[in-house]
């Protein structure tokens, strides 16, 4: 049977911070996917909503031309758009990486913030 300073220490020294290392893992999978960035890695050169030009039968320098130029046109917006939302997902997971490092941190210094307010507290009512 254990105390309950050793279930305290148990809780807030191995279960909570496993919580919130799960979690944390959770938040940087799930934007990761939400992002679709291998997704989009993948396809950063493809037409954008598959909008693309058709050549036709026959040859016609202007309709080649034509279809040519849209058909890089769409691949260069797709090619834009996915970057965009490539370097914004990617900047969202640093910002998700370093905002759960500094919970897991100040996790475990929070007892001594604990400890030092009730000591100053009673350093002002004394």
């Amino acid at each position: 049977m254990q105390t309950i300073l050793v279930q305290y220490f148990e809780w807030h020294f191995v279960d909570v911070p496993r919580a919130i290392l799960t979690g944390w893992r959770n938040f940087l999978v799930f934007n990761f996917r939400y992002f679709s960035v291998p997704q989009l890695l993948s396809t950063l050169f493809s037409y954008w909503r598959r909008y693309r030009t058709s050549y036709g039968r026959g040859f016609d320098i202007k309709v080649y031309f034509e279809a040519f130029t849209f058909n890089i046109i769409s691949r260069v917006i797709g090619a834009i758009m996915r970057t965009v939302l490539i370097v914004v997902g990617l900047a969202v997971e640093i910002f998700i990486f370093f905002a759960g490092l500094i919970i897991f941190v100040a996790w475990f210094f929070l007892p001594i913030l604990a400890v030092l307010s009730v000591c100053l507290g009673l350093n002002l009512i004394l």
